[in-house]
């Protein structure tokens, strides 16, 4: 249901959460931690308040968070048990159309990729296509741990303001 952001504004900390837990994987947290420092001037703000209050999080509140978002067209996906917004995410981005062999190779860089970060290859398939994301896999597995956790907090926020500009009358 959209909220207009006056009505996120004048929301008592259970309805605010209610409208943008979800926001951030499986965090409601974020929003509940963000829900003191309304009121916001207008989405841009909302948003950079949600972000900043998960920069000002532990790195194991974030790496929590990262380990919240499924692998992309992974064994969830493939048994219909992403969150609704996750499921659209990645069909936007042709990930529920792989031919055999890019599902081939997505799986071996999800387990490649897990497997050096222990966590799972964070990116928002929204703004990419399915050619952009097997690119940016096979480069980001090369990276230092702490640039592809920087990353991934960076994904998740493109994430997030996309999912909030759904969530709002406009």
């Amino acid at each position: 249901m959209p909220h207009t952001l006056a009505q996120i504004n004048a929301y008592d900390r259970q309805a605010f959460v209610a409208a943008l837990g979800h926001l951030f994987e499986h965090s409601p947290w974020v929003a509940d931690e963000t829900f003191a420092h309304r009121p916001f001037r207008d989405a841009a703000h909302l948003h950079a308040e949600l972000c900043a209050t998960l920069a000002r999080s532990s790195r194991a509140l974030q790496l929590e968070l990262i380990r919240a978002h499924p692998d992309l067209a992974g064994r969830l996906a493939q048994a219909g048990r992403l969150t609704a917004e996750s499921s659209r995410e990645q069909a936007t981005a042709g990930l529920d159309r792989l031919a055999s062999e890019e599902a081939e190779e997505i799986k071996r860089l999800n387990a490649e990729y897990l497997a050096r970060f222990g966590f799972p290859f964070v990116i928002c398939a929204r703004l990419n296509a399915k050619d952009a994301i097997l690119r940016a896999m096979r480069e980001r597995v090369t990276h230092a741990p702490e640039a592809e956790h920087d990353t991934a907090i960076a994904e998740i926020g493109k994430i997030a303001w996309l999912r909030l500009l759904d969530t709002l009358k406009t």
